[in-house]
C-alpha cells in the first residue's frame, strides 16, 4: 500500500488565498508545491510549511511546464490550483491596451498553462481547480476586463473537463465575490466603497481567504470524486440573492 502523501500544485502560491490553501493541504497532511513570483514570501511560505517551492512566473508557459514536471519525478500529482490573478475596477472606455492584456495574461493565460501542464503530466487522473469570479456570471460596473478573463476561465474549465474525462482528470472552478486580500484593499480599504461591496453581499460580510480556500481544498479531494465541469460560486449569496434592504435605524 503507497502511503506516499498526496502532492498538490498551488501557483499563485504566496496571495490571500493561495497561501491559505496551502496551508489547509499541509494541515491535511498533504505536500503542497509552491509556485509564485514573489521570491521573499515564497521563502517564507515554503519554511513555514517545510514545503518544496519554485520561484516563476505562471504567463510562462514553459516555466509552468517545467514546474509539473519536477513535481511528478517525486511522484503522481493528485491536484493543482490555479490562484494567480489580478483585480482592475476600470470601465472598458478607461482601459488601456496593456491593462487589459494584463488582466488576460494574469487571469485566463495562467490558467490555461495550468490547465496544459496538468494534462501532460497527471496520467494518472486527479484534480484541478480554476478561480474565476461572480463578475464572470453577474453584470458588475467597471469590470469588463476582468469579467471578459474570469468568463474564459470558466469556459476554459469546462472543454478541459470534456476533453479528459476519459483519463479521470477533473476540472471545475471556485467563482468568489469579493474576497478581503491584499490584492482587493484599494476596495476594502475605502469605507465608500466597502460598504457599496457589504450591501451587494446578501449574507452581510465580504469573503475571508479561508472561505475559497475550503472550497478549492474540497474540490482537489477525495469527496469531490464525482465532480467535474462546474463552477461553485462562493460568494454571499452575490450571484443568486437579491440583496436584504438595509434601512438605517431611525433616531
Amino acid at each position: 500500500m503507497d502511503n506516499h502523501p498526496p502532492t498538490f500544485v498551488v501557483l499563485g502560491a504566496t496571495g490571500g488565498i493561495g497561501s491559505e490553501l496551502c496551508r489547509r493541504l499541509a494541515r491535511d497532511g498533504a505536500t503542497p508545491v509552491l509556485a509564485a513570483r514573489d521570491e521573499g514570501r515564497l521563502e517564507d511560505l515554503a519554511d513555514e510549511l517545510g514545503a518544496p517551492y519554485h520561484v516563476l512566473d505562471a504567463t510562462d508557459g514553459g516555466a509552468v511546464n517545467d514546474l509539473f514536471s519536477t513535481a511528478a519525478e517525486s511522484g503522481p500529482i493528485s491536484g493543482a490550483a490555479n490562484c494567480v490573478g489580478s483585480f482592475l475596477l476600470k470601465p472598458a472606455h478607461m482601459t488601456s491596451d496593456e491593462e487589459f492584456s494584463g488582466q488576460i495574461s494574469q487571469n485566463l493565460t495562467t490558467a490555461f498553462n495550468t490547465v496544459r501542464a496538468a494534462a501532460k503530466h497527471m496520467p494518472d487522473g486527479g484534480s484541478v481547480v480554476l478561480l474565476s469570479s461572480v463578475a464572470a456570471r453577474v453584470g458588475l460596473a467597471n469590470h469588463e476586463a476582468i469579467a471578459a478573463a474570469k468568463a474564459g476561465v470558466a469556459g476554459l474549465a469546462l472543454s478541459a473537463a470534456a476533453s479528459y474525462v476519459g483519463r479521470g482528470l477533473r476540472f471545475n472552478v471556485v467563482s468568489p465575490g469579493l474576497v478581503q486580500t491584499r490584492m482587493t484593499e484599494n476596495v476594502t480599504r475605502s469605507e465608500t466603497a466597502r460598504r457599496a461591496s457589504l450591501d451587494l453581499h446578501p449574507l452581510g460580510r465580504l469573503g475571508e481567504p479561508e472561505d475559497i480556500a475550503g472550497a478549492i481544498a474540497f474540490l482537489l479531494g477525495p469527496d469531490s470524486s464525482w465532480i467535474t465541469g462546474q463552477t461553485f460560486g462562493v460568494d454571499g449569496g452575490l450571484s443568486t440573492l437579491r440583496p436584504p434592504v438595509r434601512r438605517a435605524a431611525k433616531g
